[in-house]
């Protein structure tokens, strides 16, 4: 009796917050195809956008916007979103370079979710923040998300103060993002540590993971138990897995399932010999991905990586999107923090 009370057990949620995730599960009914792909058009009428070149005001801080272009042949661009009155334009701050969420699939940085994540992170860390347009699966499938996030990473090195501020500091960079774009983060950092002589400026001091989405082809307590979770299942993970890796690849290519070999994995052997940054990751106690991420900071910890793991019991995936949970303003203080104690430490 009380296994089944978990199973159907849901988190304390404004009501506000319970009728978006009521409208938004109704909607995947009619973006989502049968074969699993994405119609966009559809879609496009339920992911609300933020016009760019526009201002922000978080509290009493004037966040600017605007969007950079870097290849528009494959459409990867960042919004720009820069902190200004308030801020001692003489003072270095930090570069966060952010990869969204949307399993891979949906949204971008201009949907009005992560625009409002991002002027959030540069009014009250406060930092320069990058947010990333990358290809969407299922029509560009693996690796071209990490391709883009590399490329974007070297963009910003290249361009230096002909793009971002004057007052960028390139050299207490963090590379951040929430569910897939957690992955992404991963996997960019991996490769920008293999290829450091490809970058001048850059120097990444700590990885932002949100809810990162990791998995693997064994079924895990908390996926068994979250079956009616705000959000995600795993009907709908299996699918974003589908449509992101390779057409002949299962769950556990290394893109998901990262140290799926253990401590003598190859992943593992690889990061065991790069300089790998300090890393925050955030989980939430109703997140069905909550045991792939425990394992990831495990992995992180097998390599003698320095790793923060932060949870939150109430926190369903992908709680950052509604700003009315108390756990938005905790994400926010959280993330403030590890940045500035890895500032101090360096």
């Amino acid at each position: 009796m009380a296994e089944n009370e978990n199973i159907r057990s849901q988190p304390e949620l404004p009501i506000k917050t319970r009728f978006k995730l009521h409208i938004l599960a109704l909607a995947r009914n009619f973006y989502i195809r049968r074969d699993g792909t994405i119609n966009r058009r559809i879609l496009s009428f339920i992911d609300v956008k933020a016009s760019a070149r526009a201002t922000r005001f978080i509290n009493t801080t004037r966040v600017s916007t605007s969007d950079i272009s870097v290849d528009l042949s494959r459409t990867l661009w960042f919004r720009l979103f820069v902190p200004k009155n308030g801020i001692d334009s003489d003072k270095l701050l930090p570069l966060i370079v952010y990869f969204h969420g949307g399993g891979f699939t949906n949204y971008g940085p201009d949907s009005k979710s992560f625009d409002n994540l991002c002027s959030h992170l540069a009014a009250k860390v406060p930092a320069v923040v990058v947010s990333v347009n990358y290809r969407l699966a299922p029509e560009h499938k693996y690796p071209s998300q990490y391709d883009d996030g590399f490329d974007a990473l070297k963009f910003i090195d290249a361009q230096k103060d002909g793009v971002l501020p004057a007052n960028t500091n390139f050299k207490n960079c963090f590379v951040g993002g929430d569910s897939a774009g957690g992955n992404i983060a991963h996997h960019v950092t991996v490769r920008a540590l293999e290829n450091s002589n490809q970058f001048e400026k850059i120097r990444i001091t700590g990885i932002l993971l949100l809810q990162p989405f990791f998995g693997g082809e064994e079924r895990t307590e908390s996926e068994l138990r979250l079956i009616n979770a705000p959000m995600i299942d795993v009907k709908r993970t299996d699918l974003m897995w589908r449509n992101f890796l390779p057409t002949d690849a299962d769950r556990n290519h290394p893109a998901a399932n990262v140290f799926g070999g253990g401590v003598n994995s190859e992943a593992a052997a690889a990061l065991k010999n790069l300089d790998f940054p300090s890393t925050l990751v955030i989980m939430g106690g109703n997140d069905p991905l909550h045991d792939w991420q425990r394992r990831y900071v495990g992995g992180l910890k097998n390599c003698e990586k320095q790793v923060e793991l932060i949870e939150y019991p109430n926190a369903f995936h992908g709680f950052y999107a509604f700003p009315e949970v108390p756990e938005f303003g905790l994400l926010i203080d959280n993330v403030k923090n590890f940045i500035q104690k890895q500032a101090h430490s360096n």
